[in-house]
């Protein structure tokens, strides 16, 4: 395996009882990519991401992170691995029980042992990195706007100075300017922090914007994957419907009645 490949997946198998999800996925993230992962709703692009985290085990296949096999490791040697990522929940998932500085750092309080004035520290740092002044610190969640808590999400994300981001639905759920701005902090964050990305959404306009590269999942596998710029020529009518967002073509939708 090349060095500068950060994340593969091999013939990855998931099913739930006789729901296949994952048919054999096959995917290389390379170091300091950012890879968006495409398809339509229930396709598998949560479950992709929960099995490379191991908060699901594939039945089949293998994952590796840096070259190291981790599909089936746990107890220590999972949360090492763990370390290297960050995550910014769909909906940003704060507390609202904490103040928006403990969120940014509970997981250097909680899961590191910091103590709180350090972590404090470092957690208005970050804040002020997705543009939330020191103000913003002692708020709950509940008096931010949602594009405010995607940014403290993010702040949380990048708190621990990660070296993979995984994103999940970054903008649903904005309107489309601030979808834009997240989209920009994004981008901003991956190049300034020299990190792996690995994000999915099936909102194509974010895709483009803050991907170097570009996978879709349709029916447990990977049909395409190639630069971004390339996607509007992939030559696949699934890719093509899907992007354009059509209706008709050879992707059905079910319609429960």
């Amino acid at each position: 395996m090349a060095m500068d490949t950060k994340i593969e997946l091999r013939g990855v198998k998931k099913r739930f009882g006789q729901k296949v999800v994952l048919d054999g996925v096959d995917l290389k993230i390379g170091k300091g990519e950012s890879v968006v992962i495409i398809g339509g709703s229930g396709t598998g692009k949560s479950v992709t991401i929960k099995s490379v985290l191991g908060i699901l085990r594939p039945e089949a296949g293998k994952i590796f992170v840096d070259g190291k096999e981790t599909t089936h490791i746990g107890g220590r040697a999972r949360e090492d691995v763990l370390k290297k990522f960050g995550m910014l929940f769909q909906g940003a998932a704060l507390f609202d029980s904490l103040p928006v500085w403990e969120n940014v750092a509970f997981g250097l309080i909680q899961g590191r042992g910091m103590n709180r004035k350090k972590a404090k520290d470092i957690a208005i740092a970050k804040l002020a990195k997705v543009g939330l002044g020191s103000e913003v610190a002692q708020l709950s969640p509940s008096e931010l706007s949602g594009g405010m808590q995607k940014r403290v999400g993010l702040a949380r994300a990048i708190a621990a100075d990660p070296e993979i981001l995984f994103f999940d639905e970054p903008t649903t759920g904005l309107d489309p300017i601030m979808a834009d701005v997240i989209n920009d902090l994004i981008i901003s964050t991956v190049k300034d922090l020299g990190v792996t990305a690995v994000s999915i959404t099936h909102d194509m306009i974010s895709a483009r914007k803050i991907s170097d590269r570009i996978a879709m999942l349709y029916k447990g596998k990977i049909i395409w994957q190639g630069p971004t710029k390339d996607i509007d020529n992939s030559g696949n009518e699934y890719v093509d419907q899907f992007i354009h967002g059509r209706a008709v073509g050879p992707i059905k939708m079910e319609v429960r009645g």
